[in-house]
């Protein structure tokens, strides 16, 4: 039997094609290693089409990009089921189905590809819906409406899709900023560790209202007190607890200041214990304060500025006896406007969303004394707002 014997030219390409296939098979490989998948939610007025996903390694602090992982108009802020397995974003519009609200989606998530399908859509239940968070179960969803002036609460159902509401608060109130201020912006809404209140920063009243939340059956009432104030003109807009539950920090946009509370987990009452700023001394300008976050041991806290002598996020560390606050560093935020920021799950890596620059900066996180690094850059990302992280398998 004559054998075949491939010219040199045929060899070399048989060559050139086994080496792409074997780095195609490299690259799945890593794909499939990577530990986490990384949502990242858009503003879709200038080209971003929805939800992006990315693989995210935290040896190395890499995002793999995945692609679209959903179509969907402003999935401005995102939020996941404790296991991984479903996603939601608000809808950050103020017509849902031809009536004037935003809209909320939930998504059951391919761990193996990175996209999403959609599973229901529900009305907000007032427009521009700012925020998404879910109760310390994974039970219920909790939006907060900024146009709107309101908070809701949505069960979630077995197969991950929204059921009807099971709470609705109309906040308000007013202040100081005429602009900004004429009525109630709810801006965020969180439970506490215990699931036994809901706290939402609004940034029109002035306020943080507080709310009893039983995660029985998603009912959520007005508390006695049912808020408690800032000063005029502080605009409320995020909100954290830290590790042990026993303080709470808020992030004041228009004044560019934390605020830490103590917090009483019987009452549900807040009561303010320090406040202090996360802009350099004696600053004069524009600056809208955004993202505010505890890292995971709860040593070190993050607050993201904005403006155009801004653009930086500050670090502080956090008294492990009384909860206060102590100036670290503050560091550029590598780009434009950083709306929020994420830590990875293993507390390595901070990602900022620099909305104005269309990236999301890597920082590598020292764990003795939380500063930050900048590493990479992911460029090409339009309008990122908002990050979350997902176990990938």
């Amino acid at each position: 039997m004559r054998h075949f014997k491939p010219s040199s030219g045929l060899h070399n390409l048989i060559s050139k094609l086994l080496l792409v296939l074997s780095f195609a098979t490299a690259v799945s490989a890593f794909a499939a290693d990577s530990k986490y998948l990384m949502f990242v939610g858009t503003y879709t007025g200038k080209g971003s089409l929805g939800i992006y996903s990315y693989r995210f390694d935290p040896d190395t602090g890499n995002a793999t990009p995945l692609g679209l992982a959903a179509e969907s108009p402003n999935p401005s802020f995102l939020a996941a089921d404790p296991q991984g397995r479903f996603l939601y974003a608000v809808n950050e519009v103020n017509d849902f189905n031809g009536k004037p609200t935003g809209g909320v989606s939930a998504y059951k998530i391919d761990r193996g590809t990175g996209k999403l399908e959609l599973l229901n859509q529900v009305s907000s239940l007032g427009p521009g819906p700012a925020h998404i968070s879910l109760d310390q179960t994974g039970h219920y969803v909790l939006i907060a409406n900024y146009d709107g002036g309101s908070v809701a609460v949505y069960p979630v159902l077995n197969d991950g899709k929204l059921g009807e509401h099971s709470a609705f608060q109309q906040q308000a109130g007013s202040s100081s900023v005429k602009d900004r201020q004429e009525g109630p912006h709810a801006h965020a809404i969180v439970t506490s560790l215990d699931d036994g209140f809901a706290l939402a920063a609004d940034l029109g009243a002035d306020k943080v209202f507080v709310y009893r939340f039983d995660n029985k059956n998603g009912a959520m009432s007005p508390n006695d007190p049912g808020f408690v104030s800032v000063p005029p003109g502080s605009g409320p807009r995020h909100l954290t607890f830290g590790s042990s539950g026993r303080f709470l920090y808020l992030a004041n946009e228009l004044t560019g200041n934390v605020t830490v509370f103590t917090y009483d987990s019987k009452s549900g009452t807040l009561a303010p214990k320090q406040t202090i700023s996360a802009l350099p001394a004696n600053f004069h300008g524009e600056n809208t304060e955004a993202e505010i976050a505890v890292d995971s041991k709860g040593k070190f806290l993050y607050v993201s500025n904005r403006g155009d002598q801004t653009n930086t996020i500050t670090v502080f560390r956090v008294s492990a006896k009384d909860g206060t606050l102590e100036f670290v560093q503050r560091v550029p935020s590598e780009g434009k406007a950083p709306r929020n920021f994420a830590m990875d799950p293993t507390g390595q890596w901070l990602l900022a969303a620099n909305q104005e620059s269309d990236s999301i900066q890597i920082f590598r996180v020292n764990q003795q004394t939380g500063q930050l690094s900048p590493t990479s850059k992911i460029s090409g990302i339009v309008s990122p707002v908002s990050i979350v992280f997902v176990p990938a398998n």
